[in-house]
């Protein structure tokens, strides 16, 4: 394997010291082209937007595999700047491993596609490659995320991530404004959000399934202390565990805003920034996952399937195609000190066995779909 390790280090080193924001990876996007074309391979990059797919193989995919690109905005070490603190480029690097055990080593016995998606961590992007038409000939997509110490020891790995569906949501509160000392001729945007973020705390939800909704932004009024302030503007971050918890969520943050406009006569409207599907696992690409880790790593480093309050936008892909077999490696690498902390470290040495894994997987479902016929 060190050869293997020693490309796939090569690559990572790259992809980690050039990050790239969301919809501006281009860079990165034409590296990923040069690697995948030196393999022997044509690349397709999107039309409309960062990002491309790649077949190996003859015949028409049916077995996918997704990678995400982007990296965070953040502040490092004091400046403000792109930064890989939750593991694409480790993702990336994997899926170009797979790459080349498909050409080098092992060619698929049909066309395999992999992904590489822009935009995750905006969670847009798989709905801009749904769009696209790439996904449409698949049965089968696996995916991979690195994941913390708190979750996973290093070099144990789980066949399935659980991710949690998240929105955020953006509020106005349109209310009137008057001079403080006749409040009763005004609507105060402050109290009506008070009353808002009060209600919020109360909301009835299934207590068998975990969510929560809770205000992160506030702002209103100006300068002068002596006017009743008219206007507020608010965002909200929401969390459930599976997708109908969330529309139950949303609907009843809803419903807290029609009745406040009723009480208050404000006008409160809520908008819908951003969606995170949760996760819709399949038991047979899990299946598949958990033994390519079993003869990759060894039956010690199988781990049970992980449940985490994180989000995903890869179960974007499952939420729109239902039939659409998934499931996502969770990488034992020792991420530390955790997802999106701008020094965040892991163990590199696990992405060789990780791209192996995500090979054998595919492997696997190509075989068993065959032999199904």
């Amino acid at each position: 394997m060190e050869p293997f390790q020693r490309q796939l280090n090569d690559w990572f080193t790259h992809l980690h010291t050039h990050p790239e924001v969301s919809w501006e990876e281009y860079e990165t996007t034409q590296f990923l082209i040069r690697t995948l074309t030196s393999l022997g391979l044509t690349p397709q990059p999107f039309e409309t937007m960062t990002g491309l797919y790649v077949d190996i193989g003859e015949g028409t995919p049916r077995v996918g595999l997704r990678a995400d690109i982007d990296a965070l905005y953040q502040e490092v070490n004091g400046t403000f700047r792109a930064n890989h603190s939750c593991g694409h480029d480790g993702h990336m690097t994997m899926a170009l491993g797979v790459a080349y055990y498909f050409t080098k080593i092992a060619p698929p016995r049909e066309a395999v596609r992999l992904i590489f998606q822009p935009a995750e961590e905006k969670g847009t992007g798989a709905k801009a490659v749904l769009q696209t038409g790439v996904i449409d000939s698949l049965d089968v997509l696996f995916g991979a995320h690195v994941r913390p110490l708190v979750e996973l020891e290093d070099g144990r790995h789980a066949p399935a991530i659980y991710h949690g569906a998240a929105k955020q949501l953006s509020g106005r509160i349109e209310g009137k404004q008057a001079h403080g000392a006749r409040p009763e001729l005004g609507v105060n945007a402050i109290e009506v959000g008070a009353a808002f973020i009060t209600a919020l705390k109360s909301l009835w939800t299934d207590p068998n399934v975990s969510s929560s909704v809770k205000v992160t932004q506030f702002e209103a009024g100006g300068d002068a202390t002596n006017i009743i302030p008219g206007v507020a503007r608010f965002k909200m971050d929401a969390r459930a565990a599976t997708n109908e918890a969330m529309d139950d969520v949303t609907e009843n943050v809803h419903a807290v805003a029609r009745h406040l406009s009723a009480l208050y006569d404000a006008d409160i409207t809520i908008s819908e920034d951003v969606h995170i599907a949760a996760a819709v696992v399949d038991d047979e690409a899990k299946s598949w996952m958990a033994r390519a880790i079993v003869d990759v790593a060894g039956e010690e480093a199988l781990a049970p399937p992980i449940t985490t309050p994180g989000g995903e936008d890869f179960h974007f892909y499952t939420l729109e195609r239902p039939t659409l077999q998934a499931t996502m490696l969770g990488l034992g690498c020792g991420v530390t000190p955790g997802l999106h902390d701008p020094l965040m470290t892991f163990n590199t040495d696990q992405l060789a066995p990780g791209a192996l894994i995500l090979a054998r997987a595919m492997t696997y479902a190509l075989d068993e779909r065959n032999d199904a016929r």
